[in-house]
């Protein structure tokens, strides 16, 4: 009679594997990406056809207005909190007024990135495209319908615009692989590199806020977008 064959023990009973879960997890930046944090500038000074605005290689360099110095204040607050690598303003004085507070909290010296200056408004620098748009000028109408900056006489050619700020993106990211960036700049230049980002409507991001902030991860040529127009520390 042939041997039994022999039956494990209860604790020796093989046991079915776990199954294996997949829960979502949340983002995280490519190895190797730049994070950059866009600031737009607290609220400058406001325009008056008495006072023009003092020109700096040919656009509109106004102060900060008080608003836009506690902007900036609330800003700093903020983004203190959070790790930042290197701070970048352009060449207009409203972005280095704004990051002034920030620079303080965490011992950085903010370093300048021409590239991503505001669009060159032509004529109507000095503070006379915000006069064109509050009476409703026919242009300042093209310019929005039409989403092209350079209707206005004299101003930046859009292509070279988006090209422009393309470049200072991209010198940036080049500069700072791995590393978080706060760059202050303007409303014309978040909306722009938003638009080359997710290649919307020219100006679909044209409208930030005074002291918000936008968030894009560039990594390889790839531009993420993270955040538009976030004001949650600017609320009273």
């Amino acid at each position: 009679m042939p041997d039994r064959i022999p039956v494990p023990a209860a604790s020796e009973s093989p046991s079915p594997s776990a199954e294996v879960e997949y829960r979502q997890s949340r983002f995280r930046p490519p190895a190797g990406a730049t994070e950059f944090l866009l600031v737009r500038h607290g609220e400058s000074a406001p325009a008056r056809a008495s006072a023009p605005f003092p020109l700096v290689e040919g656009q509109g360099d106004p102060d900060l207005a008080p608003q836009g110095r506690q902007q900036a204040e609330r800003v700093g607050a903020r983004l203190a909190a959070e790790h930042v690598d290197a701070l970048y303003v352009t060449t207009l004085r409203r972005t280095v007024q704004t990051a002034e507070p920030l620079a303080r909290r965490l011992g950085l010296v903010p370093q300048v990135e021409a590239n991503l200056r505001e669009v060159h408004l032509g004529e109507w620098e000095g503070g006379l495209f915000r006069k064109h748009v509050a009476e409703n000028h026919p242009i300042a109408r093209r310019v929005r319908a039409e989403q092209r900056w350079d209707l206005i006489p004299g101003a930046e050619e859009a292509n070279a615009f988006a090209e422009r700020v393309r470049a200072g993106v991209q010198h940036l990211a080049d500069t700072h692989p791995g590393q978080r960036l706060a760059v202050f700049t303007h409303g014309g230049v978040i909306g722009q590199v938003l638009a080359l980002a997710t290649g919307s409507q020219p100006f679909a991001f044209v409208g930030a806020d005074n002291g918000s902030v936008s968030e894009v991860v560039v990594a390889d040529g790839v531009w993420i977008v993270r955040r538009f127009n976030d004001t949650a520390h600017l609320a009273d």
